[in-house]
């Protein structure tokens, strides 16, 4: 066995520790300071900042964009045809994008990407605005997005470690995910507001200005200097070490199904809102903005509660909770037709799927060398980001022929009989800590 293995099992039996060595675990201790420990490091705080703004507008359009090709195509089914194409470049180059970011400066892949993400939204909201999109038009751009997100993704993953200290990593990981589900608590109600008022082209300009915020605050962070690691091989032949490097590691790559089939037949239920808010609903723009909004409200709720706590948690715990509630919160979903109900529903389902996509990052990003780390994250978010079009094309073709409520269904069922079966061939996975 290599040294990198002997090392790799050291850190998986501590995490895999129940806590049996310690008779005296030290209590837990809420308080702002531990809730936001992360914020304390000012790149952190930048990163904060910038992301929030960022995410913010990128939530207005997702949010915009899903109701006003439905308002174009009447078709559940092109929704996902959305996805699919934005996920399309997740399988052609975020693995090399894992690359990229072990070989080059995360914060410069970062500028680049968000730079031509923010553009893309601006030729959208001109297109919009003179009354000349199509279809086809939102299905490249959307395609154009989801080239600049596979590099973007590894490369923001793995840039989370240059910004905390090992004993914050937790922390700033919760934080990112409360970030992230705030603006999509907020931004998907606002979006739905100036969709109805202003029309969907001011949601895509307001989207392209709020990269400017992430873009300004990479560009003032500060680092001290760092070696620069020398590249003696060729690309190809550096993510085959890596994909070498992830067979020995089981745990990564239990975390990676896990994140798949959550991705795949889970999260892939907000493909259907716009128009679930029409069809099932009887609503408009409004009600599926707010519908995201529930989501958001959730997976806040789980973010926060994990950051507070991350010290003290036993996060195998939490995660398979998740994986439980999930399914089950799905099939609540799928057989009422209630506003009210189906909100304080997507409450629950934001805050299970947060626990796992929070959970399962975490430990990945504990687990891995630093060696790998860009590779692996690139890895990582294939699994995320390269089922979301899968589950898209899935969902909205099972819509199409079935109906909405059923495909939710069958989803959660699929998903509870999978996760049934992990947790009983993987008990082991309940005691991580």
């Amino acid at each position: 066995m290599s040294k990198l293995s002997k090392e790799t099992e050291i850190i998986s039996e501590n995490i895999l520790d129940n806590g049996e060595k310690d008779s005296s675990p030290e209590k837990p201790k809420l308080s702002w300071q531990a809730t936001f420990a992360a914020l304390s490091h000012r790149n952190y705080r930048l990163w904060f900042i910038g992301q929030i703004i960022s995410l913010f507008g990128s939530w207005m359009q997702m949010t915009a964009q899903g109701f006003f090709i439905y308002e174009l195509t009447r078709s559940p089914a092109f929704l996902g045809y959305i996805g699919f194409a934005n996920g399309i470049p997740t399988w052609l180059f975020m693995v090399y994008g894992g690359v990229i970011a072990d070989r080059f400066s995360r914060r410069k892949i970062m500028i680049a990407t968000q730079t031509i993400m923010m553009m893309l939204a601006f030729i959208l909201a001109a297109l919009t605005f003179t009354n000349t999109v199509e279809p086809w038009h939102i299905l490249l751009l959307t395609f154009g997005l989801g080239i600049a997100n596979a590099f973007d993704a590894p490369a923001r993953q793995a840039f989370v470690n240059e910004l905390v200290p090992r004993e914050d990593l937790l922390n700033a990981i919760a934080l990112n995910s409360m970030m992230f589900h705030s603006a999509a608590a907020v931004g998907p109600a606002v979006a739905g507001i100036t969709y109805a008022v202003l029309g969907p082209g001011w949601c895509f300009t307001i989207n392209g200005i709020s990269f400017l915020a992430v873009i300004y605050n990479l560009f003032i962070m500060k680092f001290p200097p760092i070696q620069k690691r020398i590249v003696n091989k060729s690309a190809f032949k550096e993510l085959q070490e890596g994909l070498q490097y992830l067979k020995t590691q089981k745990m990564i790559l239990l975390l990676m199904l896990i994140i798949s089939f959550s991705t795949l037949f889970g999260l892939s239920i907000t493909t259907l809102f716009p128009a679930w808010a029409v069809n099932i609903l009887h609503g408009d723009a409004v009600t599926n903005g707010f519908l995201q909004t529930s989501r958001g409200i959730g997976a806040v709720l789980c973010s926060l509660f994990i950051a507070s706590l991350s010290k003290y948690i036993v996060r195998g715990k939490i995660l398979t909770t998740g994986l439980i509630s999930l399914p089950i919160f799905m099939i609540l979903f799928a057989v009422n037709s209630s506003f009210i109900i189906s909100s304080f529903i997507l409450v629950g389902i934001g805050a299970s799927i947060i626990a796992i996509n929070n959970l399962s990052n975490g430990l990945t990003q504990t687990l891995v060398s630093e060696e790998y780390r860009g590779r692996i994250m690139g890895v990582y978010s294939f699994s995320f980001f390269g089922f979301m079009p899968l589950g898209a094309l899935w969902i909205g073709m099972l819509a199409e022929h079935f109906g909405s409520p059923m495909a939710i269904l069958i989803n959660a069922v699929i998903l509870l009989l999978i996760y049934v079966a992990l947790n009983m061939r993987y008990s082991r996975l309940r005691i991580i800590k």
